[in-house]
C-alpha cells in the first residue's frame, strides 16, 4: 500500500529569539571584541534549534565554568561525542526522534528522505555547514572505491541497493530508496552515529580527486602512512574523536593533542542551539576529561574530583559513594538502566573448537547452563536484592514485554539442567566428577572478560560454584576488550561476559536487529554477523535453523510497514532467543550510579542511562547543563 508524503518532523520547538537579544558568552568576548571571531549574531543558524531546559524540569543557566570528568582510557574522547549527541536527527528523553542539526526531515513512504539543513550553520572553524559537506561523503568516501571498497555501509542499503542521493540546493539532501529503510533515521541517531557528512574543506586536502600529488605525497610520509588512503583515515576521525584539527558540530571540540592524561574540550563558538532567552548553548565554557586507573576511578569520584559521573561506577560502589557524599559537595543519583541483563553469558556457536562449537549450538546445552545459575542468590550477594532475577530479554515497561518469555530457563533448577546434559550423552565423569566432553577432554569452559570492573569477576566466581554442582568447570580469563573482541570475531573465545540487550524498552517501530545474527560484534555469532554485514563476502551463513528464522523476521520487519505486524515479529523474536537459550542473562534491572555535584545544575534526578538509543547523558541535552559559581552568576545571566 502506498503512503502518502508524510512531514515527519518539524523544528517548530520554539521561536528564536530576536537577533538583538542574542546573549554572548563571556569567554567569547575578547575574541570578538579584537575581531578574531564574529559576534554571535553571525557565528549561529539563521534558524538555531531553540532548546528550553523548563521543558524538561530544569531552568534557564548561567554560562563558565569547567565540567569535571574522570575516564579510564585515552580512546574515551569518543565519549564527548556520545554526551554532546549533535546528530542530524536524534532522540528525545521521551524516546521519538526529532530534528537537531537538521532543520527538519520530511520522509514519504518511509524510503524517500529530505534533509533541510539550517542556513547559515558553521562548522567549528567557521566554515560553511551545507549539502557539499554530503557530497562529498557520498561521491568522495562512501562511493570510493579505495576508501570503500565494499562501498556504502549496510544502513544505506535497501536489498543490497544503495540510495538515489540528491542535493537540490545548498541546505537541501534528499536520500531516496525503492523499498522501506526502517533503519536510516535510527542509524543516524546512534550513539555512535552513521554520518552521512563530512568537513569537504577539511578533509579534501587528504584526498587524491582533490589534493596536489605531491603536497599529498609528502603528507603521506610526514604522518608516517602507507599511502592517501590511510592518511585520510588517519585524520578523519569524527566519532573517535582523535584529532583536534578536525572541524566539528559539536557543542564541545577537543583542543588536546594525544597522547595524555587529561583532554581539554572547548566550547564551539558555532554550535547551532540557543536557550529561549537568547543564550547560546553550552552554558559550560569547557570539559576537562581526566584518565585514570578504572579501578581508582569510584574512589576518585567519592574524593570530589568529579562534577558528573557515571563510567566505571557500579552498584557495588554505592555505599561508599553514599557515605562520601555527606563530606563532599555531591549527590549520588540512581538511573534506571535502559539495557537488558546487566551481565550476560554469551557462548560462542562460531568457536573454532569443533567440539565446543557443536555443543553450544545444542538448545539444551545452553538451557542446562542457563537453569543451573542461582540467579537470585548472585542478585543478593552482588546487587543487594535490588535486581531482578532473569534472562535477557525486554524490560517490563516496553509494550513489547511478556512475562512467560521473560521467564523461560530463568529458574534455578539444577536437577533439570542434569537431566538435559545427561540427554546429551554428556554423562560421563572425569576425576572430580568433572563430566567429559565427547572428545574425552574435562568440560572446562574458559569465559573471557574485559575485567573492567571487579563485578565482572565476582558474578562469574559465583556461576562457577554453580555450575560445578553440574559437572561443569568455569575459569575465567580477564584481558583488554579490544583484544577480548579480537580473539571472539576469530572464534578463539569459547565464551565471553558482557552487557545484554541495547535497546530493552523498545517499542514496535525500535531496530530488532539484535536478536538475529546481524553484526560481527555480536559475540554469540561473530562469523555469521560477519556474513550478514559483508552480504556473504567474509564470515559463515548460518547453519542454525533458529538463527535463520531470526534473519528472516528480520528482514520481514525491516520490508513490513505495519506496525501491528512489526510488534508480532518482535514478539516472536524475543521468544525464539528466549526458549533457544542464546545468550544467558542473570540479573535485570540494575541502576545505574550517577553522580552529580552540587553546583552542576539541570542534569534529571532521574533518568534513563542507556548507550542506544539514548547516548547516556546525550538526549538529555549536556550542553543545557551549567554550573553555579558566585563569580559567574550574575555575569552569565546579562
Amino acid at each position: 500500500m502506498r503512503l502518502p508524503a508524510i512531514l515527519l518532523f518539524l523544528a517548530a520547538m520554539a521561536a528564536p529569539a530576536l537577533a538583538q537579544d542574542w546573549r554572548e558568552p563571556p569567554a567569547l568576548a575578547q575574541r570578538v571584541a579584537d575581531g578574531s571571531l564574529p559576534p554571535v549574531s553571525e557565528r549561529i543558524p539563521v534558524e538555531p534549534l531553540v532548546y528550553d531546559p523548563r521543558a524538561h524540569g530544569g531552568e534557564i543557566g548561567s554560562y563558565g565554568g569547567t565540567l569535571r570528568l574522570i575516564e579510564g582510557q585515552a580512546k574515551d574522547t569518543r565519549r564527548m561525542v556520545v554526551y554532546g549527541y549533535a546528530r542530524l536527527v536524534g532522540y528525545t528523553p521521551e524516546g521519538t526522534l526529532a530534528p537537531d542539526i537538521a532543520r527538519a526531515v520530511e520522509v514519504e513512504d518511509g524510503r524517500i528522505f529530505t534533509f533541510r539543513l539550517r542556513p547559515g550553520h558553521r562548522w567549528s572553524d567557521g566554515a560553511p555547514f551545507t549539502a557539499d559537506d554530503f557530497r562529498y561523503y557520498w561521491e568522495d568516501i562512501a562511493n570510493n572505491v579505495e576508501l570503500a571498497p565494499y562501498g556504502p555501509p549496510r544502513e544505506l542499503l535497501v536489498d543490497g541497493k544503495p540510495p538515489r542521493v540528491t542535493f537540490p540546493d545548498a541546505v537541501t539532501v534528499r536520500y531516496e530508496w525503492d523499498a522501506p529503510n526502517p533503519y536510516f533515521l535510527p542509524a543516524i541517531a546512534g550513539a555512535q552515529p552513521l554520518y552521512i557528512f563530512r568537513p569537504a574543506h577539511y578533509l579534501k586536502q587528504f584526498h587524491a580527486r582533490y589534493a596536489e600529488p605531491e603536497q599529498l605525497e609528502r603528507a603521506v610520509a610526514e604522518a608516517g602512512q602507507r599511502n592517501w588512503v590511510a592518511l585520510h583515515f588517519k585524520f578523519d576521525q569524527a566519532y573517535k574523536n582523535s584529532n583536534p584539527d578536525m572541524p566539528s558540530l559539536e557543542p564541545w571540540v577537543l583542543r588536546t593533542y594525544p597522547p595524555s592524561d587529561r583532554f581539554i574540550f572547548a566550547r564551539n563558538p558555532f554550535f547551532h542551539r540557543v536557550d529561549p532567552d537568547g543564550h547560546q548553548l553550552p552554558y559550560i565554557d569547557e570539559v576537562a576529561m581526566s584518565i585514570a586507573a578504572p579501578r581508582l576511578i569510584p574512589a576518585k569520584t567519592g574524593a570530589g574530583e568529579a562534577d558528573l559521573q557515571a563510567s566505571y561506577l557500579g552498584l557495588a560502589n554505592f555505599a561508599f559513594l553514599n557515605r562520601a557524599e555527606k563530606i563532599e559537595d555531591f549527590e549520588v543519583r540512581r538511573w534506571q538502566s535502559g539495557r537488558g541483563s546487566r551481565l550476560v553469558l554469551f557462548p560462542n556457536l562460531n568457536a573454532q573448537d569443533a567440539v565446543w562449537a557443536d555443543l553450544f549450538r545444542q538448545a539444551d546445552f545452553r538451557r542446562a547452563l542457563s537453569l543451573s545459575i542461582n540467579r537470585e542468590d548472585i542478585n543478593k550477594a552482588i546487587y543487594y536484592g535490588l535486581g531482578r532475577p532473569g534472562i535477557d530479554t525486554v524490560e517490563p515497561q516496553s509494550p513489547l514485554y511478556d512475562a512467560r518469555t521473560a521467564n523461560l530457563y530463568a529458574g534455578y533448577d539444577p536437577a533439570y539442567a542434569q537431566r538435559l546434559l545427561d540427554g546429551l550423552g554428556l554423562d560421563k565423569r572425569g576425576p572430580g566428577g568433572v563430566r567429559l566432553l565427547p572428545d574425552g577432554r574435562p568440560m572446562i569452559i574458559v569465559v573471557e572478560t574485559a575485567g573492567e570492573d571487579t563485578e565482572q569477576v565476582d558474578v562469574l566466581e559465583l556461576v562457577a560454584e554453580d555450575l560445578g554442582k553440574i559437572g561443569i568447570t568455569l575459569i575465567t580469563r580477564t584481558g583488554e576488550r579490544e583484544t577480548m573482541e579480537r580473539r571472539i570475531s576469530a572464534g578463539l573465545t569459547l565464551m565471553s561476559v558482557w552487557t545484554g540487550l541495547e535497546n530493552a524498552l523498545p517499542i514496535a517501530k525500535s531496530d530488532p536487529a539484535e536478536l538475529a545474527p546481524t553484526n560481527s560484534r555480536q559475540p554469540e555469532w561473530p562469523a555469521w554477523g560477519a556474513w550478514y554485514e559483508t552480504k556473504g563476502s567474509s564470515g559463515a551463513e548460518p547453519d542454525m535453523p533458529a538463527a535463520r528464522q531470526l534473519l528472516a523476521l528480520n528482514a520481514e520487519w525491516s520490508e513490513t510497514t505495519d506496525e501491528a505486524r512489526k510488534a508480532e515479529i518482535w514478539r516472536e523474536m524475543l521468544r525464539i532467543n528466549a526458549d533457544e537459550a542464546l545468550r544467558i542473562g542473570i540479573v535485570s534491572n540494575i541502576d545505574q550510579i550517577v553522580v552529580v555535584s552540587d553546583r552542576l545544575k539541570n542534569v534529571p534526578q532521574r533518568g534513563i542511562y542507556n548507550w542506544n538509543p539514548g547516548a547516556f547523558f546525550g538526549m538529555y541535552r549536556p550542553d543545557s547543563f551549567f554550573l553555579t559559581r558566585p563569580a559567574q552568576v550574575a555575569e552569565g545571566r546579562g
